[in-house]
């Protein structure tokens, strides 16, 4: 009897676990990078609307370029990508070091690095999620995707305190540490040995550079995963209003806002970890939608909560219960989409995930603004919950989907 994947089993596999060594210092880096930024921009200037722009700088990238990053992936070798998309991102720091230890006051050339460094990112990222089927078996896909998803959630986590504590001794230091972690997630790259990835199929450069939006548009189990998380995302943020919360209702200080701001990672990494141990392998469609529920009621109960006890565990409910959400569908894209269109499909998925945290984060301002923090909360969730009822109906091939083991794709 064979033995079930896991987290651990698929990092035995060498290529695999260079690519996640290449993305913990990778995704470190970047998170000691903006905490760094961001507090020398306002530290020069105190003004707040530079500091919503470096959000602004880095978003850009990914939707201007999106049917070209996507296609690059599904045309040329993935993994010579990445490692040029870690060259770029090296230079864009090493500039940024640079301007940091100059004697102008200008903020422009830290934003156009920003851009640069963005661009990077934009095409590291579908490469990056269309390797990593390429490395394991069909079968692991599921594991390797926990594997990921906590990885990065603990740079997430542990990157913005690094970077704090860092910037702290010296914002030099800060920016050196950031270099020598790129230079290492690009060394950890160049050890992945080539893999052979499917030829695009499609002739001409529209229909190869629409090819992922056409795909996801006919594929209804990937078009209902992929919205369904945008829209969840969009109506249910909270993580701009955590301030207001911990302040004005909560009655408690910064120490207690640091607590509500990480018991949403700390939910999301040991659901990770547990389904990186025990990943789901049957009825995800009905546990996706579970999931995306849970989501909403927990943004409700943190809506009204006015303990923080309660607040914390709410927001940690919300973070486990989205990881489930986003666990099984990057396990469903990943196996849904051809290897040739992979890369166009990541691309895509992408932009709608930054674009559902750019404009959630909006959404909640206004409306906090408008009515309030609280109903602003609730409300979301309330959304939510109608946002997964509308597409457990709209989608039934999403809510039918049985097997993600990875034998059998359900197709």
């Amino acid at each position: 009897m064979s033995t079930k994947p896991t987290m651990i089993s698929v990092l035995r596999n060498r290529d695999f676990l260079f690519l996640e060594i290449n993305a913990f210092f990778g995704n470190l880096a970047a998170e000691i990078l903006i905490v760094a930024v961001t507090w020398m921009i306002y530290d020069r200037t105190q003004d707040p609307v530079l500091l919503g722009l470096t959000g602004i700088v880095q978003f850009l990238p990914f939707l201007c370029l999106v049917l070209v990053t996507g296609s690059v992936a599904d045309r040329y070798s993935r993994r010579n990508i990445i490692a040029a998309s870690m060259v770029v991102e090296f230079v864009a720091m090493l500039g940024i070091a640079l301007v940091s230890e100059s004697a102008t006051t200008d903020v422009w050339p830290i934003m156009a690095l920003l851009a640069l460094l963005a661009v990077g990112r934009a095409f590291f990222t579908p490469a990056a999620r269309a390797l990593a089927p390429n490395l394991v078996r069909r079968d692991e896909i599921g594991a390797a995707i926990a594997c990921s998803t906590a990885t990065w959630q603990f740079c997430s986590i542990a990157g913005p305190a690094l970077g704090g504590l860092l910037y702290g001794i010296s914002s030099l230091f800060a920016f050196m540490t950031a270099l020598a972690m790129v230079a290492l997630a690009t060394v950890a790259t160049l050890m992945i040995r080539p893999v052979p990835q499917r030829e695009v199929g499609e002739h001409g450069m529209l229909a190869s550079l629409l090819g992922g939006v056409r795909y996801m548009k006919a594929e209804k189990i990937v078009l209902g995963a992929t919205t369904l998380d945008l829209f969840a995302v969009l109506f249910g943020t909270t993580i701009i209003l955590l301030p207001i919360y911990a302040r004005d209702i909560l009655m408690a200080g910064p120490w207690e806002l640091g607590v509500l701001r990480a018991a949403i990672g700390v939910g999301a990494l040991l659901m990770a970890l547990a389904l990186g141990l025990y990943p789901i392998r049957r009825r995800a469609g009905h546990l996706m939608f579970a999931a995306v529920a849970i989501f909403g009621l927990g943004t409700i109960v943190f809506g009204f909560s006015t303990s923080l006890i309660l607040s914390a565990l709410a927001l940690a409910l919300m973070g486990a219960s989205d990881m489930v959400s986003v666990y099984i569908r990057e396990v469903l894209i990943q196996l849904w989409t051809p290897d040739e269109l992979r890369g166009r499909v990541g691309a895509v998925n992408s932009v709608l995930i930054n674009a559902s945290n750019e404009l959630g984060t909006f959404r909640a301002g206004i409306a906090a603004g408008a009515i309030g923090p609280v109903a602003a909360t609730v409300l979301g969730g309330i959304c939510t919950l109608a946002v997964t009822g509308l597409w457990m109906w709209w989608f039934p091939k999403l809510r039918q989907a049985d097997d993600i083991s990875g034998a059998d794709s359900g197709k």
